[in-house]
């Protein structure tokens, strides 16, 4: 009867509402759909690159996206359960040995590749298709 779990995992229920998140760690690319307001108008852009780190746990979980910008790489920090987060799709998956991948920050061109995860008939890995089985 832990009264805090309890009301964080309401606040995730009302935060969310009907939105999905699917299931990425890192080494994976997402793109990550963004609500921007400029003004009055608000509109939705999209933030593609491979997935870094993930960090915390229920509310407070973030994940770090990477991305190379005119030859400059760019990072940022997303909170999981965001508002301003429309919606998160999984590009790839790859294979990495790490949980957090801060390497990736020194390497360029061919270096910095990550192999991909195979995938099965449904589009799952694996071990989701056997945590789905279960």
């Amino acid at each position: 009867m832990d009264v805090i779990k309890d009301l964080e995992q309401e606040e995730a229920a009302r935060v969310m509402g009907d939105k999905k998140i699917p299931v990425f760690q890192p080494g994976d690319t997402v793109r990550v759909n963004v609500k921007i307001k400029e003004g009055e108008r608000e509109r939705v852009q999209a933030y593609e690159g491979v997935c870094i780190a993930r960090s915390g746990g229920g509310l407070q979980e973030n994940f770090t996206v990477r991305k190379i910008s005119f030859g400059e790489g760019v990072e940022r920090v997303f909170p999981l359960m965001s508002p301003m987060i429309d919606s998160i799709e999984v590009k790839r998956r790859g294979v990495v040995r790490r949980a957090k991948l801060y390497y990736l920050r020194d390497r360029r061109g061919k270096s910095a590749r990550i192999a991909e995860r195979a995938m099965g008939a449904g589009g799952n890995t694996a071990k989701e298709e056997a945590a789905t089985e279960d």
